[in-house]
């Protein structure tokens, strides 16, 4: 594996580190205490290039390698992990529907998600199993052209700002598990939705909520892939989503790093600069070597995915590693600055909040060892197989 970026990916890095310092990193409270995310902003993104850059050409979207967009990835998330989410949701939701959707649905909509015009919301987590996903409840029964939704999910990231939700429902009763569980494209301004917000610790401007589906209505060109499908069609996207997060994570972390060691060097204490005691700079440096052995793994992975390399093993490593890494990072950079780290005038405090939202949403460290036991040693290690 090559480990120096192109001259393009470094000009992307460019383009997104920019784009962060001077849209993104200033109004990072600010998007907390409003709880959203200014659709403006997204649009800025979409223009940029920076929501769903791995998609196809052919509909609208940059087309890049999933290397460089884990290098936008960690430069949305110095800024702003909960705006770097937005790019996250178009790569993983947009690759589901380019992939599996019909392709006049997917025509419309991939280059809407790349423009920033809407956004698709994932809906598999319910109420009686988040880790447990392929044992859902939600229904969805055939009546001539349409298909009629009835259930709920939980959970659900940008659950009150997305336009669409690609919704994971039961088609066939017979099948236990994912087997009969089926993906369809819903718009949320459907007849029958309802949602509700939840008031979280943190990752406020992503914000997390329930959608219910009280006999929602949805065209069956809107079903994606074959019926019974849907569940192994999204979960084949979160080996990469997993990585993603990972980098989005140890961008924020990185972001609190740099500030720590820039303030060591300016805060004085019994006559000298903070950064003249090794019990000080020691944890620094700890936390320096974590971050960066993190930051190799979630690219190597996503240069095995880019050689068509198999990569599940790793990137589960990814997803539980690099957020509690991250969260015990940032963590350490607000002991460092003592009370004023403690006070919500400087944004350590809210890094680490956001963090650790990732430390549970998309799959837990708990599911991700069970998921590294399965490709060591087979499904022995499944506690349910």
């Amino acid at each position: 594996m090559d480990h120096a970026f192109s001259c393009e990916q470094d000009a992307i890095r460019a383009t997104t580190r920019r784009f962060v310092h001077e849209r993104v990193a200033p109004d990072y409270r600010t998007r907390e205490v409003d709880g959203k995310i200014d659709r403006a902003l997204i649009r800025e993104m979409g223009e940029l290039g920076l929501i769903g850059a791995d998609l196809p050409e052919e509909l609208g979207a940059p087309g890049l390698d999933s290397v460089t967009v884990g290098v936008i990835m960690e430069e949305m998330g110095r800024g702003d992990i909960n705006v770097a989410y937005v790019q996250l949701l178009g790569s993983l939701m947009g690759s589901i529907i380019a992939s599996h959707a019909r392709r006049e649905v997917a025509e419309d909509i991939v280059p809407r998600i790349c423009s920033g015009e809407i956004v698709v919301a994932l809906g598999l987590t319910e109420p009686g199993g988040g880790s447990d996903a392929a044992h859902l409840k939600t229904k969805a029964r055939r009546d001539s052209d349409d298909y009629i939704l009835s259930g709920e999910k939980t959970s659900i990231s940008m659950a009150e700002q997305a336009d669409y939700v690609v919704v994971l429902a039961r088609t066939d009763e017979t099948k236990p598990g994912a087997g009969g569980v089926s993906a369809f494209l819903t718009p949320l301004d459907s007849r029958g939705i309802t949602r509700s917000s939840f008031d979280d610790v943190g990752s406020r401007a992503v914000g997390r909520g329930s959608i219910f589906f009280d006999d929602v209505r949805v065209p069956a060109r809107c079903l994606i892939g074959a019926e019974g499908k849907g569940f192994a069609q999204v979960m084949q996207g979160f080996d990469y989503s997993r990585a993603l997060i990972g980098l989005q994570c140890l961008g924020s972390a990185a972001a609190s790093l740099e500030e720590t060691w820039k303030y060591i060097t300016e805060r004085t204490a019994f006559g000298n600069p903070l950064a003249k005691y090794q019990g000080v700079t020691e944890p620094l440096a700890e936390a320096e070597t974590f971050l960066e052995a993190a930051r190799l793994l979630c690219y190597k992975t996503l240069w095995l995915r880019d050689h068509g390399l198999p990569h599940t093993a790793e990137a589960a490593m990814c997803k539980w590693w690099a957020p509690k890494t991250s969260f015990q990072t940032i963590h350490r950079c607000l002991l460092t600055h003592g009370h004023g780290g403690y006070s919500t005038d400087l944004p350590h405090q809210q890094r680490m909040r956001d963090v650790m939202g990732l430390q549970i949403g998309d799959g837990t460290e708990q599911i991700q060892k069970m998921i590294i036991a399965r490709e060591k040693v087979g499904r022995v290690a499944v506690p349910y197989a």
